[in-house]
């Protein structure tokens, strides 16, 4: 069985996120970079039922030669094969599902199972999995925290079972291989890269695709940081001298 997964290079969570001049892209001087907590949930996935139903598992991002980074940290996870679309161009949802699209097509041997996070850390599209799911004509189960595999009947063409939580319970869909599917935080605990794989991951190979932009779809206009709230503190008065101004103030809210 042939694991794809798919990886997005993303600012780490939680960091302080600045602008540039232009207000067309995230000023990535002061920031560190990773694989999203969905992505790195499904990198796990893709080793762990490449060791359990045999096969290969190989991870792909697109992005500049520095988000080979995050390729290096797959491969230290176990990952076996590497693929960098290399480009210095920002790609939107539909241009980055075409590039993929593209880059699985090219390869020699098909994918049975292709996994991608829910949603990127970072633009939370929800989308790039689907696009490459309705293109390859495969079906996609999304928010999956749950897979199993089994053969179909007869030993015809295996079947997983992808296990999504709702706040009903749990929703359980049977599709046969190859299928799509968008792995959410939670399905298992990613392992820490230890220094053999660290090292092992320094000498992988990698394919490099250069992709093609092509049709944007919606065209970015700006990015907008939110404000801060901010809010407004009115001490009343402090100890027992304060009393008079805490009666006032429960009158006026009609608590007294």
């Amino acid at each position: 069985m042939d694991i794809l997964v798919c990886i997005k290079r993303v600012p780490v969570t939680g960091a302080k996120v600045t602008l540039t001049a232009d207000e067309q892209a995230i000023d990535a001087g002061y920031l560190s970079f990773a694989p999203g907590p969905h992505e790195e949930c499904a990198i796990e996935e893709a080793v762990q039922i490449a060791k359990k139903h045999g096969g290969r598992s190989t991870a792909l991002t697109l992005g500049p030669d520095t988000a080979v980074e995050q390729l290096r940290y797959a491969a230290s996870m176990g990952v076996d094969d590497l693929i960098l679309l290399e480009t210095d161009e920002e790609f939107p949802p539909m241009p980055t599902a075409r590039a993929i699209t593209a880059a699985i097509q090219a390869q020699e041997r098909p994918f049975d199972v292709l996994l991608f996070g829910n949603e990127s850390a970072d633009a939370g599209g929800y989308q790039v999995g689907i696009r490459v799911a309705h293109a390859l004509g495969m079906p996609v189960v999304t928010g999956v925290k749950k897979l199993e595999f089994a053969d179909g009947a007869d030993g015809g063409t295996t079947v997983a079972t992808a296990h999504r939580q709702t706040p009903d319970g749990w929703e359980l869909y049977e599709v046969p291989l190859p299928a799509v599917f968008t792995i959410k935080e939670g399905i298992n605990v990613p392992r820490y890269p230890s220094i053999p794989g660290k090292l092992k991951a320094k000498k992988k190979p990698i394919q490099r695709i250069t992709p093609e932009m092509g049709a944007v779809g919606l065209e970015k206009v700006r990015l907008v940081v939110p404000e801060a709230e901010a809010s407004d503190v009115n001490i009343l008065g402090h100890g027992a001298a304060a009393a008079p101004q805490v009666v006032e103030l429960l009158a006026e809210l009609g608590l007294v």
